[in-house]
């Protein structure tokens, strides 16, 4: 690898819609590690395919911290916001597309596959814009 300072250790991808989140476990050259979470949504402007990326750098020492509060989080939304909600929904079939009751984008692009396969990309092989 180029730059030993962000060596990957672990990767998990996991779709979701028009989204695909990377977890990404990274070490130090002091051997230290860290995640970093990384949105990924595929875009097109003038014809040309790019994906638009959020990364988020989580830290050892806030690991305990962080995943507290995201369970806390989604607990919240689940149980006090959305209590009859069917998130398994989504569990059952990963294509999954809800209905919306706004009117259907007519001129919003349809995305085809990339050349290179869309079970191909890692975040550390995307394009970036």
């Amino acid at each position: 690898m180029q730059n030993e300072e962000k060596e990957m250790i672990y990767s998990k991808r996991v779709r979701a819609g028009k989204r695909t989140y990377f977890f990404d476990v990274r070490t130090t050259k002091a051997k230290d590690y860290y995640l970093t979470v990384t949105e990924s949504r595929r875009q097109q402007r003038d014809g040309e395919f790019y994906y638009e990326k959020s990364k988020l750098f989580i830290y050892k020492e806030d690991f305990n911290k962080f995943a507290d509060a995201m369970q806390e989080t989604i607990d919240h939304i689940k149980s006090e916001l959305l209590p009859d909600f069917d998130f398994e929904q989504y569990d059952r079939n990963d294509d999954f597309q809800p209905k919306s009751t706004a009117a259907p984008e007519a001129d919003m692009p349809k995305v085809e596959p990339s050349k290179e396969g869309d079970d191909d990309y890692v975040s550390s092989n995307l394009k970036w814009d």
